[in-house]
């Protein structure tokens, strides 16, 4: 026995190379300045997680910190052990105000405000965000000079313009414009518009218990899409979720514009250096015709186990204000191209001179900061989102390939993800 207070985290590992390396190395450090603490980091695959959280609860033996992907936000909040009882308390009831716990920093008040609202429910910061991201446009700026465009489009219509003239440029390519068929962009589609996914405010105001995708917000994006398709302007692999061949087509000049994450920033910046383009990231493109409404954000959180004894939970607390100190979210940016999560990480990378240096990776914090200072709601809290997010996908490659209607084929979808979300909320019966 070493005597030490354990604590139990179990954090997402997203099967980047070396990536639970840096988080073990975290705790060791903590460790360093805290010996009083063992930390016990246990990774698991982002999709695994809260299966694995679940069913320890049921056995009583659930970790004091659980990283969540933002889809399974419902499932933390959901989430009961054996006797029925919330499994996660919220961090920001947990912290009681303090500015710091074990000498660390608290680093609550500091989160970006659009990171805020996102893991904020009834009130109350549930969860402290780790990793962030948000969904961007890609854009070849030697490919847009060379086809006269001189800036780079902020709006579906401006985008649709651009990619005409790359298209019909001498020596220009065959598409213009690729992204893959993935549930985020429906998300940041719909969030652009001010539109919804699920009622009762998003999921936000009260359990989501409908779906539609039937919306005008989701058929004008949908139409956007299919039109590019249909024009020979918009590259589509055929394959749902098909992130890397799109991230190829970019990177092989194949297309002038691609639509993805930002922790896709980093590769694509080194390949397009590689191949001698000009290389810039900006907004997520919004719809001219309605009012520019935000966008969502998507990655993972970090939840604090219910009953803990006093030194325990204050160990948990203080490494999570660790993990996100502006030195070691900075740190996260660099190496993953991840948002720094607070305004502090921010600020040290820009007194760093790393935006400077590296212009691109500001365009996430600009789009956060953009989605902050409109009337915008967060994303969509909605059982079972991720697997929901596929049913979307397969109607718009029906849809793109197959020639469906699109408002049949949505419609569809929606009773489909209504089935599924129906089923979510019958195995979790107890209100939030």
């Amino acid at each position: 026995m070493s005597g030490k207070i354990v604590v139990d985290a179990w954090l997402a590992d997203l099967a980047f190379p070396r990536y639970m390396d840096e988080l073990f190395r975290l705790g060791r450090r903590f460790e360093e300045a805290h010996p009083e603490y063992e930390i016990r980091i246990r990774g698991l695959g982002f999709r695994d997680g809260a299966a694995a959280v679940a069913r320890a609860a049921l056995e009583g033996s659930q970790p004091a910190i659980a990283e969540y992907y933002y889809t399974e936000m419902p499932n933390a909040l959901d989430a009961v052990d054996s006797a029925g009882q919330p499994v996660f308390t919220s961090v920001e009831n947990a912290v009681g105000g303090r500015t710091h716990i074990l000498g660390e920093p608290v680093v609550l008040n500091d989160i970006v405000p659009a990171l805020r609202s996102q893991y904020t429910w009834q009130g109350e910061l549930v969860s402290l965000p780790t990793v962030a991201t948000t969904f961007q446009l890609f854009t070849n700026v030697t490919m847009l000079r060379a086809a006269g465009v001189r800036d780079i489009p902020q709006t579906w219509q401006d985008l649709r313009e651009a990619s005409e003239r790359v298209v019909k440029s001498p020596g220009g390519p065959p598409y213009a414009i690729t992204w893959a068929n993935n549930g985020i962009p429906f998300q940041h589609a719909v969030a652009v518009q001010g539109g919804a996914l699920a009622d009762h405010g998003n999921g936000r105001d009260g359990r989501a218990e409908t779906v539609d995708f039937t919306t005008k917000e989701m058929m004008a994006w949908v139409s956007w899409w299919r039109g590019l398709h249909e024009d020979g302007l918009y590259r589509y692999t055929g394959e749902l979720g098909d992130w890397f061949g799109t991230f190829e087509l970019f990177v092989d000049q194949q297309v002038a514009f691609r639509l993805s994450s930002t922790n896709d920033i980093g590769a694509a910046a080194q390949d397009a250096a590689n191949a001698g383009f000009e290389f810039a990231v900006s907004r997520f493109p919004f719809n001219a015709e309605v009012p520019y409404r935000g966008s969502v954000v998507a990655g993972t959180s970090l939840w604090l186990a219910d009953g803990l004894d006093e030194a325990t939970r204050d160990g948990a607390l203080a490494f999570m204000q660790f993990l996100g100190n502006p030195r070691n979210a900075a740190q996260y940016h660099k190496e993953h191209s991840f948002i720094p999560i607070t305004k502090s990480a921010f600020t040290r990378l820009e007194r760093e001179g790393w935006f400077a240096e590296h212009p691109y990776h500001r365009g996430p914090s600009d789009q956060l900061d953009l989605a902050a200072g409109v009337s915008s709601a967060p994303g969509a809290l909605i059982g079972d989102f991720f697997e929901i997010q596929v049913v979307l996908t397969r109607a718009m490659h029906d849809v793109l390939v197959r020639g469906a209607d699109q408002r049949e084929r949505f419609a569809q979808a929606t009773t489909e993800a209504q089935e599924m979300l129906d089923r979510y909320l019958a195995e979790h019966p107890l209100p939030r």
